[in-house]
């Protein structure tokens, strides 16, 4: 296969010969050891952007137990303490810009492995409009 045609995850029965087959419901859910690749694949990026979150979160909590005179006496924007700052606009800016992180690796991840988010309409009936009406 090549890099850009969507692989199995394995639990799809795709009519290729070697793909691991898994019946979903009689498998043990285990996070530190999943049983398809595209779980391994979003797990990894799942656990490093905990890992990012955590450090966004507690690291400026973290540096002002250690250096309380630094991180209170340094000012930024208008005198705003450096900890204040770090606590009540970056981590939250950051969670933002780790959940759009995640969205396009998930995006990405989707694509690699032939997932489709869209929905198949019927063909050959007549749709409703939403006020009940005939379109």
């Amino acid at each position: 296969m090549g890099d850009n045609e969507p692989q199995p995850d394995g639990g799809t029965a795709t009519g290729t010969e070697g793909a691991q087959t898994v019946d979903y419901l009689d498998e043990e859910i285990n996070l530190f050891k999943p049983a398809t690749p595209f779980m391994r694949d979003n797990l990894k990026m799942i656990f490093g952007l905990f890992a990012v979150w955590l450090a966004f979160v507690f690291g400026p909590v973290t540096a002002s137990y250690f250096a309380p005179e630094f991180m209170t006496e340094t000012r930024v924007l208008n005198g705003y303490p450096l900890n204040f700052f770090l606590t009540a606009i970056v981590a939250p800016a950051a969670a933002l810009v780790l959940s759009a992180v995640y969205a396009w690796y998930r995006d990405k991840l989707d694509t690699k492995y032939g997932i489709s988010h869209e929905t198949e309409e019927e063909t050959g009936a007549a749709a409703t409009a939403t006020d009940g009406g005939e379109q």
